[in-house]
């Protein structure tokens, strides 16, 4: 009976079927959109680089400025312990892009790195092999949101590959200035010489211009949904800004100083000296600057509409360049800075907006990383998630609402030597307890950071079987992502190491100490570095 039952709804479905066919109508009947079933948010995803935890008012500077962006923390919420995926830039972008640490899409280096035998420094090891850019079969946050029927759009720094890995071969419709360089080619100012970015009139600021040219995306696509990805060269170097920000902030370093002006702004912490103090007028008007094209993007979401139905993300790439590069900040009380094993060199500004879900002013202390933000935004936008493709990332839904993620552990992978003197070690941290080690030596460093912030005191030796466990847990992680290793440099001097790092510890402190002293004094040029911003 059942079989007759099903055998006559069948021939009842057909016979539908083919009569809506003859019907001329038929053409006429829409397709059904799913994703236009619900009111999706936008997404605004604004990636600074090499900013620090400590770079932004919120977060507790005295010295620099960030209104805007400090909104984006006060009318959404702030996590204490966010983190990025790596302490340099290309692994942990290629983390926001795909879901996945950095050791299981094997880039695990800034792009264009040395790497094995190409390695010529006089170091144990020879750093690990890696891909030089995203690997086209994963699929990206963007190809994600543009499958689901969004306009996606990328404005900035890319670095995750040259020809044939540009943003617009990873799922953004709109590329304006990604290509494979790491710091922008012609400086802070026009003329760009972007290749993949028209060019402006001549002292032009290039965040200004990143900014405004994604609230024209902003105003050309609202009454669709959209992606966009802002991704700022700020404030990786060149150090640069404008005389009349010099000025402002050099008047503010001197007022702050008072009576006691800073003599000595670094220490040599292991390897290299490490800046302790806020005081760098030019990294300030950087990052001013940044925080204005913030402001424009926020003022046109505002006048459009679109801000309360538009998810709003803030991060960094990596830790504050407290040490290597221009050496222009402090990461103080955190350790270290970008490039760096410790916490200075990963945890990061980590804020999300959005008015419909998000209580403003919440501050979350349960660890996150950059991974988590594909699946977090994914399901913010009522879009199916990947979990076989965001895999080393959870949505952080839950936290929205007061609740809590499982407890997990984070891991950060890092076979290299960065440039501002970081080891090549491998991390596990479960946000109480942190395990450091070293390929070098295989010698491991345990902190207990929520009480030991600025990672003073190495506590492994008083607890031997935490270290135990979490070496376990590195082995594991190294296995179950097939991490690549660094190799012993037959070559290796250990004398010449020596003297190197003795001529660090003199005449490279003082040269720093002198350089640094100059950015503050009344009469100081930087030579063609920034004055050509000042247009006559």
């Amino acid at each position: 009976m059942n079989c007759l039952v099903r055998f006559g709804r069948c021939l009842l479905v057909v016979a539908i079927t083919l009569s809506l066919w003859a019907n001329e109508s038929f053409a006429e009947i829409p397709e059904i959109d799913s994703t236009r079933q619900v009111n999706r948010p936008n997404v605004v995803f604004i990636l600074a680089d090499d900013l620090g935890w400590r770079d932004l008012s919120h977060a507790g500077s005295e010295f620099y400025e960030s209104p805007h962006i400090d909104r984006i923390a006060q009318e959404g919420i702030r996590f204490s312990y966010g983190y990025a995926a790596c302490q340099v830039c290309s692994p942990s972008r290629a983390s926001l892009m795909t879901g996945k640490y950095p050791a299981r899409i094997k880039v695990t280096d800034w792009i264009g790195a040395p790497m094995g035998e190409d390695w010529k420094r006089n170091t144990q090891l020879l750093p690990a092999q890696y891909r030089m850019q995203l690997p086209q079969e994963e699929t990206t946050i963007a190809e994600a949101f543009q499958a689901a029927g969004y306009t996606t759009f990328f404005a900035g720094k890319w670095h995750l590959g040259g020809e044939g890995s540009f943003p617009e071969d990873h799922g953004f419709d709109i590329n304006i200035g990604g290509h494979h360089r790491g710091s922008p080619p012609g400086g802070f100012f026009a003329p760009f010489k972007n290749p993949k970015m028209e060019d402006a009139a001549p002292g032009t600021s290039l965040p200004i211009h990143l900014g405004q040219e994604t609230a024209k995306f902003i105003e050309a696509q609202q009454d669709k949904r959209f992606f966009a990805f802002l991704s700022f060269y700020s404030v990786h170097g060149p150090t640069q800004t404008t005389p009349e920000l010099w000025k402002k902030y050099r008047e503010k370093a001197i007022k702050m100083a008072g009576d006691e002006p800073t003599e000595s702004r670094f220490i040599v912490d292991r390897t290299t000296p490490v800046r302790q103090v806020q005081d760098n007028p030019i990294y300030a008007g950087m990052i001013e600057s940044m925080d204005d094209a913030v402001g424009i993007v926020l003022k046109k979401l505002e006048s459009l509409g679109l801000a309360d139905n538009t998810i709003v993300v803030f991060t960094s790439d990596n830790g504050g360049v407290s040490a290597g590069d221009s050496k222009s900040t402090s990461n103080l009380p955190l350790r270290g800075g970008k490039g760096r094993q410790w916490e200075g060199g990963i945890r990061e500004p980590f804020l999300i907006r959005y008015p419909k879900t998000i209580k403003p002013g919440s501050i979350s202390e349960q660890p996150v990383i950059g991974t988590d933000l594909y699946p977090t935004l994914l399901e913010l936008c009522g879009i199916e998630l990947k979990p076989k493709q965001h895999v080393d990332g959870v949505s952080l839904m839950p936290i929205f609402s007061g609740r809590t993620i499982a407890p997990r552990n984070l891991f950060w992978h890092y076979p290299h030597y960065g440039n501002q003197g970081g080891e090549p070690s491998t991390i596990v941290s479960d946000g109480t307890w942190k395990l450091i080690w070293y390929h070098e030596d295989e010698r491991s460093e345990l902190y207990q950071i929520k009480q030991d912030i600025g990672e003073q005191t190495d506590v492994a030796k008083k607890h031997p079987g935490q270290v135990l466990r979490m070496k376990a847990q590195i082995n594991a992680f190294l296995e179950k992502t097939d991490a690549e290793m660094p190799m012993r440099n037959s070559n290796f001097d250990e004398a010449k190491y020596a003297q190197q790092q003795k001529q660090i510890r003199t005449s490279g402190v003082s040269r720093l100490e002198k350089q640094h002293r100059g950015f503050l004094k009344a009469d100081y040029q930087p030579g063609q570095d920034w004055w050509g911003s000042k247009v006559d």
